[in-house]
């Protein structure tokens, strides 16, 4: 078994994995996700097959997150996925790790040193298109405003991350509320296998939210959407439950160290992968 990092056509390959076990990736995820860490993605190696992934991601010199851990099932009982998980975490050193643990791998990150401290919930469905002349796609101009907005509202940054997530490709876009006074929220939205996910969302109060929840949904028309909205949103979650939406399922937001603080603004999970 070789331990080691991964290229960008093996990243393509392990998300077709995710793609088959239901994760539903992103259309071109993976050139975002590299950008963040180039060395925080690794595979197990067996008799020349991929066998196992994980992503330890260092987004700061305080912060990682870990996600993307995923086992081929021919290669699955073998501890393979064990020996991967202890290697990768060796990447973040002493910083905070955070991941969003489904539950019935919870336990399993608890004996690592994992500790729960919220939860995720994923809610999925149709939207109602509005119309919202405050709305406008972000220019480069906006990004270091949306990063700063980001970090404060989580609690850590992902600067890499988000340099490269925010800015637009032919299936993501990045949208920003601008009301004249400043700019109340901003959102990101991607086309992957089925539908299209939203997140990040961040928001000075309810309504800019909901204005750039709707928004999204006349940019794009007819789809299925899918956020991810933390514990700590629960009028947010409220309105997504009231506009039609349900809750598909819920993962636990789970840290090894200090957990962050998050700020005031509404804001919802980037993706479940990278925080």
């Amino acid at each position: 078994m070789i331990l080691r990092n991964l290229s960008l056509s093996e990243l393509e390959t392990v998300l077709e994995w995710a793609a088959t076990e239901g994760w539903n990736p992103g259309r071109d995820d993976p050139e975002a996700f590299l950008a963040a860490d180039p060395e925080g993605f690794f595979v197990a190696e067996v008799d020349g097959r991929l066998a196992a992934a994980i992503s330890v991601v260092n987004h700061s010199d305080s912060f990682a997150f870990l996600g993307l851990y995923i086992c081929h099932p021919d290669f699955r009982g073998r501890g393979i996925g064990l020996a991967l998980w202890k290697h990768a975490l060796e990447h973040a050193g002493g910083r905070t790790v955070g991941l969003d643990g489904v539950p019935d791998q919870q336990e399993n990150y608890r004996r690592s040193g994992f500790v729960a401290s919220s939860e995720t919930a994923r809610f999925e469905g149709p939207l109602i298109a509005r119309q919202n002349g405050a709305l406008r796609p972000a220019t480069a101009a906006d990004m270091p405003g949306m990063i700063a907005r980001c970090a404060a509202a989580n609690g850590y940054s992902m600067d890499r991350f988000l340099s490269a997530w925010l800015r637009p490709t032919e299936y993501r876009e990045s949208l920003v509320l601008d009301t004249g006074n400043g700019i109340a929220g901003l959102a990101t939205w991607r086309r992957c296998r089925q539908g299209v996910k939203i997140g990040p969302l961040v928001a000075d109060r309810l309504a800019s939210a909901t204005s750039l929840l709707h928004g999204i949904a006349a940019r794009a028309p007819g789809e299925t959407f899918v956020i991810d909205v933390p514990r700590e949103m629960p009028a947010f979650a409220a309105h997504c439950r009231d506009a039609g939406m349900t809750c598909s399922f819920s993962t636990a937001r789970m840290y090894r160290g200090a957990p962050p603080e998050a700020g005031g603004d509404i804001h919802t999970i980037a993706t479940l992968e990278l925080g």
